[in-house]
């Protein structure tokens, strides 16, 4: 079953109206699928299960939910702008605004929200509200970025290209989203913040990997700096820069590290 809705207005850091964002949802679901699946895997058989997608961006997730949910199952995808999930995926589709609504109704089984909390100011609260809609046993899993810590650059073919990605995550992390309401350090408190809401069993893995120029994780730089350019031309970016920022992204000799990916699950107490 799917639900066809307009696209809404976006508030999020990385609006999907913009033509940008087509190319970040691919290089997202390249680069973290596998271990968002991963992650997923552990939670056992998922037929029949009801399944929330928070932040669903293009829908992957939510996709391998409705397979592993099958015909009996219920998956619900959430974003505050759904222009890019598809609605004839196996599950339905929801425009939503994650703060200022209630959590869609539930109880469900399983929770997921990816590189969403870390852009919500009030992340602690809507952890709680998620916390709070899921079934008995029920799981909640959050997976964020680490972005506080520096030196991404692993490799480079000069010194110019090495700088550039310096200025880049120092600019990105430092001036632009903390304006934005991010918080480079959130994904070290999820963790704790699941404890403090009476979820147990939590658990966190944490993941990383290295991205040669030209690959998915290597271009989503390039399209951070294109869906934020005003904002970097503002911290002081120049577009000169920009465009060796660019060119840099996509030369082989280029090896960057990724962020740490934090994946937090949880359970309410209580089921089987």
């Amino acid at each position: 079953m799917t639900t066809s809705i307009e696209p809404g207005p976006s508030r999020y850091s990385f609006d999907n109206d913009d033509p940008e964002s087509v190319g970040r949802h691919s290089h997202l679901s390249n680069i973290l699928d596998p271990f968002t699946f991963q992650r997923l895997g552990t939670l056992g058989d998922l037929a029949g299960k009801r399944c929330l997608e928070v932040g669903a961006g293009g829908g992957s997730v939510a996709r391998w939910f409705a397979e592993q949910a099958g015909p009996t199952g219920d998956v619900l995808a959430t974003d505050l702008n759904v222009r890019h999930i598809p609605l004839d995926a196996g599950f339905r589709v929801l425009r939503h605004d994650l703060v200022a609504e209630p959590v869609p109704d539930g109880p469900w089984d399983v929770i997921h929200a990816r590189l969403v909390l870390l852009h919500i100011p009030q992340r602690e609260a809507v952890l709680a509200r998620l916390a709070e809609s899921l079934a008995p046993g029920g799981a909640l899993v959050i997976e964020e970025w680490a972005t506080e810590f520096g030196n991404l650059c692993l490799a480079a073919p000069d010194d110019e290209a090495a700088g550039l990605i310096d200025e880049y995550r120092d600019t990105l992390v430092n001036r632009v989203l903390p304006g934005r309401g991010n918080d480079p350090a959130w994904a070290a408190r999820v963790h704790a913040t699941m404890l403090a809401n009476g979820l147990v069993g939590v658990d966190t893995a944490i993941d990383a990997a290295s991205w040669p120029g030209g690959s998915p994780g290597a271009l989503l730089i390039a399209v951070n700096v294109a869906q934020l350019h005003d904002d970097f031309i503002a911290a002081g970016f120049t577009e000169e820069r920009i465009q060796r920022l660019y060119a840099a992204v996509q030369d082989p000799r280029l090896v960057v590290r990724s962020h740490f990916t934090y994946s937090t699950i949880g359970r309410r107490p209580g089921g089987s």
